[in-house]
């Protein structure tokens, strides 16, 4: 978690942009988030998982575009960018009378042939 931003950092100094990010709600109480970094089609991407809940260190400061996807991930998924550097406080999509964060949930299941 200490290790966000000062990657962030890293990443902008060693010529990185920074694409988008991921959510993944993993159902245990638990997200995954996922950093995703290009420089000349050299993709990297990074996973920090986070209890939900819990506040996320923002990379706006390194990367102002962030601020975009982590303020769709705080309306998607109900996380908090702390440092963000425009917060639109759940309401980037959301109108201000939701109070739920409309959390996509898929999973697959292997059906097995009988014969």
């Amino acid at each position: 978690m200490d290790a966000v931003r000062g990657l962030a950092k890293t990443m902008f100094e060693d010529g990185y942009r920074f694409l988008t990010m991921s959510a993944v709600d993993l159902g245990d109480e638990s997200l995954d988030l996922l950093y995703h970094y290009d420089k000349d089609l050299d993709l990297k991407h990074y996973r920090l998982t986070v209890k939900k809940g819990q506040a996320v260190p923002s990379v706006s400061p390194v990367y102002f575009c962030a601020l975009l996807i982590e303020n769709e991930i705080r309306d998607q998924f109900g996380v908090t960018f702390s440092d963000i550097v425009l917060d639109f406080g759940g309401t980037l999509y959301l109108e201000d009378d939701v109070r739920t964060s409309p959390f996509c949930k898929m999973s697959v299941t292997q059906i097995k042939k009988e014969g």
